[in-house]
């Protein structure tokens, strides 16, 4: 692709957030041209910040539609996606359309700008050759955990989520040559046991995982807004406004994404931290049936996390759990909460909000798992639950849970149309353990007793199916 379809970033790097970058037949500023732009002072100083920009613009998206996919999030509201919930995913919606090309948009501006930019620019550091190389990965594993198959690039054949993954490990694999710190080096290797974990490749993904930990026991990565300046991302909007209300027993992690200090504030979003290691290295101890070794990093885990800040005194008073009016949640610490009818009511899993109520939330990773519950499983099963609770509880409100559920998007209609090898990859894939109808959102509540009960505990329904090809990675 020419130059000149990137520039409404380069050229915009403060002002543009949706430039549709494999649809851009026009320039955002007419004056500039490919040679103009390659001809200005520090021009990769430009690209990289656009690139960043458009990075977090999309990982709010994904965010924010991959949350009411799963059963984290129901949408109480008509903006965003009304048919994610139940879940129907059509390879019509634009929604799909939208995601996919985000994918693309991320690594064709990474590819122009390592291969064109860099080439033009001799200020070029390696600390923007690492930051475009791992948005490059990201794309790679953005397709590889969400759907069933993209083109690995613009107007190729369409291949399957495992070869993008692999993409995103050797990519990422090149990101090391530039990184500059050990929390560098301990992200990359996060993301590459990350993919790795996801094509069940146990042996690759706790390698990455412990070399990950021994470059940093507590690093996190975050992506950052300007909200001064306009900009924060999408699922921050949804989450500290009414719009999406979280499944009861996740209501004491809700808004992960808030304002404090100003009405400008805009909350960043985590995309790796040292608790990921730390979970797939559980995992695959217990796909081998050493519960004591799981037990033994699910622990360190939970230190971890509860080593993690906390934010007091946030207003969410506006807050009511029946805003928009589709569906009554709880509002109120009285209530207790059962994962299905066959969990015990656990407390202190629903915050007061009302005035005058202040409330507090863990911004980075929070869990309502203690060390009794990981020390009481004495079957594998049982300690896999508690595994899963504990993957969905950490990474809630950053688009993960989806991947867990074993639910893939299929390709969308324009790449259909014109690319013949996407015809097998139209049906998404939603795994027939999935309740439809709204199901993973749905629990019955009693206002007089103040109880409520989930309908669906989808960590033993992952459980329950591990075998299958869908879900539990290193269990087949």
């Amino acid at each position: 692709m020419k130059l000149k379809k990137y520039l409404c970033i380069a050229t915009a790097a403060l002002a543009c957030t949706s430039c549709e970058l494999l649809q851009p037949d026009e320039i955002i500023n007419p004056n500039v041209s490919e040679e103009t732009f390659l001809e200005t002072p520090n021009a990769m100083t430009t690209w990289v910040n656009g690139a960043n920009r458009s990075f977090a613009s999309i990982i709010g998206s994904y965010a924010e539609l991959m949350e009411i996919l799963s059963d984290n999030y129901f949408n109480n509201y008509t903006q965003s996606s009304k048919v994610f919930d139940f879940p129907t995913i059509l390879y019509t919606d634009q929604d799909v359309t939208y995601l996919q090309r985000y994918v693309g948009t991320l690594r064709e501006t990474a590819d122009q700008g390592l291969d064109v930019v860099a080439a033009a620019d001799p200020t070029t550091t390696d600390a923007q050759r690492f930051n475009l190389y791992y948005i490059k990965g990201y794309s790679y594993l953005l397709a590889g955990e969400y759907f069933l198959a993209l083109p690995t690039e613009n107007g190729g054949d369409v291949v399957g989520w495992e070869d993008h993954l692999e993409l995103a490990v050797t990519t990422f694999d090149t990101a090391l040559d530039y990184a500059a710190t050990d929390d560098d080096r301990a992200f990359i290797y996060t993301l590459m046991a990350r993919a790795c974990y996801r094509l069940g490749d146990k042996a690759r993904a706790t390698d990455y995982a412990k070399t990950a930990l021994g470059y940093s026991a507590d690093f996190t990565h975050m992506v950052e807004y300007d909200g001064d300046h306009g900009f924060t991302s999408s699922i921050q909007g949804y989450l500290y406004g009414t719009n999406f209300q979280p499944l009861p027993r996740l209501d004491f992690l809700d808004p992960k994404y808030f304002q404090k200090n100003s009405s400008t504030e805009a909350r960043p979003v985590c995309i790796a931290k040292a608790e990921e290691p730390y979970l797939i290295l559980a995992e695959a101890a217990l796909a081998d049936g050493d519960l004591a070794a799981a037990k033994g990093y699910l622990h360190t885990l939970l230190a971890l996390v509860n080593s993690r800040p906390v934010e007091t005194g946030i207003n969410d008073q506006l807050e009511e759990r029946y805003n928009g009016g589709f569906k009554k949640f709880p509002n109120s610490s009285a209530y207790r909460v059962a994962a299905s009818a066959d969990d015990p009511l656990r407390s202190g899993l629903v915050l007061d909000r009302q005035a005058p109520n202040l409330i507090a939330i863990p911004y980075i990773s929070g869990t309502s798992v203690t060390a009794e519950m990981i020390d009481q499983p004495a079957t594998v099963d049982a300690l896999l639950e508690i595994v899963y609770l504990m993957r969905q509880e950490i990474f809630i409100a950053e688009g993960r849970r989806v991947a867990d559920l074993g639910i893939r998007l299929p390709v969308c209609e324009t790449e259909a149309a014109n690319t013949p090898s996407a015809a097998n990859y139209t049906t998404a894939q939603i795994p027939s353990f999935i309740p439809g109808d709204k199901g993973m959102d749905e629990f019955t509540m009693d206002e007089e007793n103040k109880t409520v009960v989930i309908k669906y505990n989808m960590n033993r329904i992952i459980v329950e199916n591990k075998s299958s090809e869908y879900v539990a990675p290193f269990f087949h």
